[in-house]
């Protein structure tokens, strides 16, 4: 008999995946949905800040308050909502209605990843760096998936808002497994779907060094990963003269590198430890930005693209079920902490790159790249010395 833990973990799974392809999404129909509705390139730089300030508020809001509800409950709710957003956006005629219904879809998303860091953390507590990869593998799923269902859609000469109306399906029937499953009763860890009713602190966890490294850590680890995916293919075409089709198949070893390692990296926990396991990561990622940025020629670039998306991947699900295991009761708050500092790690990266650019070119302000590199390895470093030794033996377990 299959049991509620494993539908749980199913919904979660595809959630991440359906959230993956939506964030990507917006990047893909950009240039249509500019055109469609006139806006100036400023108002596509609102567009995506917007989307970051809606992200950064539910983050916030969801670490602190969705201890109050039932889990499966609120995902179902929030999926339901997310899914008239996307309607309601495939309708807009006007920019700023578009700018209401991105915050609106980053405030909930937001949420939604809160809701499904903490049921898996706390469903797989004995395997829970493993089970955690896996969910943000099917993230980096999605996130391939993304450019493809576009295309597909466009074939049928459908337009960027039949791929929102499609998605917004795919919520609808997400939000009803969600609610199905609060109606089944099917023994599992009750401490999983509800906890202490009552808000939580980002005082109270801030106050404690091990999570200030994480936050340290997390704004290193959204720079690094936004920093090289909106700059390369720019980077390689203006400064190094590649053709920009060669440029994004140059790029595509980073996304596989990131795929590869999410699948693949709790699996070496065992061997190594998580400790020493993300100090490895930590250091093969920097390497694979340094390489990036000193080497030439489309071979050695691919081979630092590849370095630093298998260093970078499982540094996010190693850090946050690594803070999970030191203070699980706190789960909610730590990954809106993670989100947060993420958003925020990717904007400043974002605008510090276009400024530096703006001033002397993209060949030497892409040196931001390696810089929040160094940034995020001499964090992970930091966080790894409170990593619990007893995390290893879990991951045994696993």
């Amino acid at each position: 008999m299959l049991t509620q833990r494993f539908h749980t973990t199913t919904l979660i799974f595809i959630g991440f995946f359906l959230l993956g392809l939506l964030i990507i999404l917006w990047g893909v129909v950009l240039p249509d949905l500019s055109r469609d509705l006139t806006m100036s390139p400023a108002q596509s730089g609102w567009f995506f800040l917007t989307m970051a300030v809606g992200t950064v508020t539910g983050a916030y809001l969801g670490g602190k308050y969705v201890q109050k509800f039932d889990f499966l409950l609120l995902f179902a709710a929030l999926a339901l909502i997310e899914a008239l957003v996307l309607v309601l956006v495939s309708m807009v005629q006007q920019s700023w209605q578009l700018l209401l219904g991105i915050f609106g879809f980053g405030l909930f998303c937001s949420v939604m990843f809160t809701i499904g860091h903490t049921l898996i953390a706390r469903l797989h507590a004995d395997r829970r760096a493993k089970m955690m990869g896996l969910m943000d593998f099917m993230f980096s799923l999605g996130t391939l998936a993304a450019p493809f269902l576009v295309v597909a859609i466009y074939w049928s000469e459908a337009d960027w808002r039949d791929s929102l109306r499609l998605l917004a399906a795919s919520l609808l029937l997400l939000a009803l497994y969600a609610y199905w499953l609060t109606k089944q009763h099917v023994e599992v860890p009750e401490a999983a779907f509800t906890g202490a009713r009552h808000s939580l602190s980002y005082r109270a966890v801030l106050a404690q060094p091990a999570f200030v490294a994480l936050a340290f850590a997390m704004f290193g680890y959204g720079a690094v990963e936004w920093g090289n995916g909106n700059w390369f293919v720019s980077y390689a075409n203006s400064s190094l003269a590649i053709d920009t089709q060669r440029a994004r198949l140059v790029f595509a070893f980073f996304t596989a590198g990131m795929v590869v390692s999410r699948l693949a990296f709790a699996w070496f926990i065992p061997l190594l430890g998580s400790r020493r396991l993300l100090q490895i990561l930590a250091v093969l990622m920097l390497s694979g930005a340094l390489a990036i940025k000193l080497l030439q020629g489309e071979t050695a670039l691919a081979v630092g693209n590849l370095l630093l998306g298998l260093g970078l991947g499982g540094i996010y699900p190693l850090l946050l079920s690594s803070a999970m295991d030191l203070d699980p009761d706190n789960g909610p708050v730590l990954s809106g902490l993670s989100n947060i500092a993420g958003s925020l790690g990717c904007q400043v990266v974002g605008l510090g790159t276009g400024l530096w650019a703006q001033g002397q070119g993209i060949g030497t302000a892409f040196w931001m790249v390696p810089m929040v590199a160094a940034w995020l390895c001499l964090s992970a470093f930091w966080f790894s010395r409170y990593v619990k030794t007893k995390a290893k033996t879990k991951a045994v377990v696993a």
